[in-house]
């Protein structure tokens, strides 16, 4: 009798390829590497990299800090995005210089709805009787 296959997530590999990714974009932006005007006045946060499974594709999460300009800075990222890939392919090693895709980081936002929703006072009272039962 054979076991179902569970559904796996991204392997180690994947996940830490997207962490040095992470970091080394990181890096880059921090020291204004990228000669951009709105990304040398605007600090950027990259959130997260995901990464495809054969590492040919990386989903960059930034988020501006104080949220500032969100589409000016995911613009002049875009704009930058050859010379990125190339830095992060030279920083790296890679076999291939993985594809950047940059998007907005929306997990605060959604935070930041979920706690105004759970602060509401009908939420707050609904939650008190509930913990009365």
């Amino acid at each position: 009798m054979r076991h179902k296959e569970q559904p796996q997530g991204p392997s180690v590999r994947v996940l830490r390829v997207g962490e040095q990714v992470r970091h080394v974009l990181s890096e880059i932006l921090a020291r204004g590497d990228v000669h951009d005007d709105v990304l040398a006045t605007h600090p950027v946060s990259v959130t997260e990299v995901r990464m495809s499974p054969d590492l040919r594709h990386a989903t960059v999460f930034v988020k501006p800090l104080l949220g500032k300009d969100e589409a000016a800075v995911l613009k002049a990222l875009r704009t930058n995005t050859a010379y990125l890939q190339r830095e992060v392919a030279h920083r790296i090693r890679m076999k291939y210089a993985a594809k950047l895709k940059f998007l907005a980081d929306e997990s605060f936002d959604e935070a930041s709805h979920i706690d105004a929703l759970l602060r509401d006072p009908k939420v707050a009272r609904d939650l008190e009787s509930g913990e009365a039962e």
